[in-house]
């Protein structure tokens, strides 16, 4: 029998609220877990997740997409389609397209940019190959 960890019933209902789409029950489950053991590995994956399908969940992908088309320098719209893209499996798109919205901004924008990317990063896992 493996024993229980000291975070497993944390992550347990982190877990199951994710699976039920509550979205704002499981990043607070996950901050939980994350405020006593900074560098959990399994509740930074799923913060990073729940905060992913939390934004994602009220967009409206046409309307995103149409928007980051029409719109190539507008980060805000480039970042809302990168969600939406990694939402759908699209990884590379997803990353693509945050690197060219880094390469082609500066200042705030820049920064904004590059800190969702590292969000995404997260969302993937360290260990993924397209992350190194």
């Amino acid at each position: 029998e493996v024993p229980a960890g000291p975070y497993d019933a944390l992550l347990e209902a982190a877990a199951s609220a994710l699976d039920a789409n509550d979205f704002p029950g499981a990043v607070q489950a996950y901050k939980n877990v994350l405020v006593d053991d900074p560098g959990n590995p399994e509740a930074k994956l799923g913060l990073a997740q729940a905060e992913l399908l939390g934004r994602v969940q009220s967009m409206d992908p046409q309307a995103v997409r149409k928007e980051a088309a029409d719109n190539p320098g507008d980060v805000n719209a480039q970042i809302a389609a990168a969600d939406l893209d990694l939402v759908g499996g699209h990884v590379e798109d997803a990353f693509g397209r945050l690197v060219e919205a880094v390469r082609r901004t500066a200042g705030d924008d820049r920064n904004t940019a590059r800190l969702r990317l590292l969000e995404l990063f997260e969302v993937i896992g360290p260990e993924d190959p397209r992350v190194t």
